[in-house]
């Protein structure tokens, strides 16, 4: 029973921190669809650079601190994934064929196999 517990918790953070990943790059390619777009507005209104750059630099350094959590996540994953050698029960643990996290698109019926 414990041993299915720890396995059940350690899956639900995999999969959560897959999550978090996937939103994560959404958001970077949201960003940049928004940055494309305002280029274009800009253009077609034709508002000046100097009246629409403090916007584009608000974008900038909000892509920038996306770029900064992206790395950030990446980071929490590679610790995880360090720490998850010294669980007793997790040492072993596989998620399928290919490597230790699961799928992007696991199902909810799928089981860890030790």
């Amino acid at each position: 029973m414990r041993k299915h517990q720890i396995e059940n918790a350690a899956y639900e953070v995999a999969t959560q921190v897959r999550t978090v990943e996937e939103s994560i790059e959404a958001a970077l390619a949201e960003l940049a669809e928004l940055q494309t777009r305002m280029i274009h507005a800009r253009s077609v209104t034709g508002a000046g650079f100097v009246a629409t750059h403090s916007a584009f630099e608000q974008i900038g350094a909000t892509t920038a601190g996306l770029i900064a959590a992206r790395g950030g996540i990446a980071n929490c994953h590679a610790v995880l994934a360090e720490t998850r050698k010294s669980i007793p029960g997790l040492r072993t643990v596989s998620f399928g064929d290919e490597g230790d996290c699961p799928p992007k698109t696991a199902q909810a019926d799928l089981r860890i196999v030790a």
